[in-house]
């Protein structure tokens, strides 16, 4: 008797991974779609519901309607669920919670988790993910606190308000979501650093990846030792954070419709969160589409580059980025290998750095392309958008609330595939690797 070919394909980690994130997505849009999600006496709309449901799960943060308005707290409350399963990896949480109750991993369980987080051996998986859940919940937990706390000393005159604006903060801080209880987002608390730098702490952590979490968490006093995924991960965060801040509060400083009527030490703070949010944060006490063209543009491009591998951050990520600026120095230098300190590069890994950063350019750009067609919109605000979106970012020059409906499928299209990988999504379609039985010769065509 032949076996059945669809269950087979189904159950391909490669595969199974992007199709469980797909019913994650259906299953919220479902959860939205219930009379009870939406304030007011009006049924939720269908295309608002999976969009909100797309983005949440994706951990992206943009929003077609207002979550604020739109959202009842029973929608709001599921919203937020989705983006924490969404922000751990649907596939993470249930190992996570199969680890706490019966203590075992199946070798197919471990096989698709090693596909979302990441991880090079599949002996790391088991004690990545004990760690995965203890880290995001501490920071969460503390976060929740600090916000808490400040909430109800400034800002609200009741803990229950204080404590659900601070538990969906650190949740949407963490997590890199850009959703807000507030139709301006971060707006009103601009400048004040004790709501806008904890906030920034989480995005920071929540997109440095949970491997490098792990190896801080054991030996962070020695980054002698620290493996290259990890030293490119966390220098390169912190370089591209100071870059980011700087050439923001440079453009910007000056700026009377962002930070130009701030004072000095406002415009600090707003700088700090102008050079982490575009790294996939979404958070903003400022509008993005009253910034300078030249902002705008580099926020783009930080936005593309993104956060750590197996976070909650999306782009290509840092170590991408770095990896094709060793490339590139080695190809410059005429070197036979591509090396960083003394640890050599694979070609197979740089054949997927390039394949990535390629993939990823295609997307965005053909996107940008799109929704210039299907939508009134300048070539800047779509590259923003389709950057944002795919990136997952959720940072906006107000241009979600106004997409139509195609021009939202496109958004919707690029947050999931941002979200599940480039490699990922195109190597589910393509489960057959032989191992070839012969090579050809060679030819060198003109480079150049």
């Amino acid at each position: 008797m032949s076996r059945p070919v669809l269950p087979a394909a189904i159950a391909h980690p490669v595969r199974l991974l992007p199709l469980s994130f797909l019913a994650l997505i259906l299953l919220g849009t479902g959860l939205l779609l219930l009379p009870f999600a939406r304030a007011g006496v009006n049924s939720p709309d269908f295309m608002a519901a999976f969009f909100t449901s797309t983005s949440a799960v994706t951990v992206t943060g943009l929003a077609s309607v207002d979550t604020s308005s739109y959202w009842s707290p029973a929608g709001q409350t599921i919203i937020l669920v989705l983006v924490e399963i969404g922000g751990l990896g649907i596939v993470a949480l249930a190992t996570v919670l199969g680890l706490f109750i019966g203590g075992r991993l199946g070798l197919r369980t471990r096989l698709v988790a090693q596909t979302d987080m990441h991880v090079v051996s599949l002996g790391e998986v088991k004690p990545l993910f004990r760690r995965v859940a203890v880290v995001m919940l501490s920071f969460q937990v503390v976060i929740a606190i600090v916000l808490s706390i400040r909430y109800r000393a400034t800002y609200f005159d009741s803990w229950a308000t204080s404590l659900w604006h601070g538990v969906f903060d650190a949740v949407m801080a963490f997590n890199n979501a850009g959703f807000s209880l507030h139709p301006d987002s971060l707006t009103r608390y601009a400048g004040d650093w004790l709501i806008i730098v904890p906030i920034c702490i989480g995005v920071f952590f929540g997109a440095v990846g949970f491997p490098v979490l792990a190896e801080l968490f054991s030996g962070w006093r020695k980054p002698s030792k620290w493996t290259i995924h990890t030293r490119l991960t966390v220098w390169g965060s912190i370089f591209l954070l100071v870059l980011g801040a700087v050439v923001f509060l440079a453009l910007e400083w000056g700026n009377d419709t962002t930070l130009g009527g701030l004072p000095w030490d406002h415009k600090l703070v707003s700088g700090l969160e102008g050079g982490i949010m575009p790294r996939s944060g979404g958070l903003n006490s400022f509008d993005w589409g009253s910034v300078r063209p030249e902002t705008q543009s580099f926020a783009t491009v930080l936005m593309f580059i993104g956060g750590g591998s197996a976070s909650t951050a999306g782009g290509i990520k840092v170590t991408t980025f770095l990896l094709l600026a060793y490339v590139i120095l080695a190809e410059l230098r005429g070197d036979p290998q591509v090396t960083i300190g003394a640890r050599a590069i694979s070609s197979a890994v740089v054949r997927t750095a390039i394949t990535i950063a390629l993939i990823s350019v295609m997307l965005v750009g053909g996107s940008t392309w799109i929704l210039m067609l299907v939508s009134d919109v300048s070539f800047e605000d779509a590259l923003f958008e389709c950057t944002s979106a795919f990136a997952t970012v959720g940072l906006t020059t107000g241009l979600t609330y106004d997409l139509n409906v195609p021009s939202q499928v496109v958004i919707i299209g690029l947050m999931f595939i941002g979200r599940v990988g480039t490699i990922t999504a195109a190597s589910a379609f393509v489960l057959r690797r032989r191992a070839p039985r012969y090579t050809v010769p060679e030819e060198q065509p003109i480079i150049g």
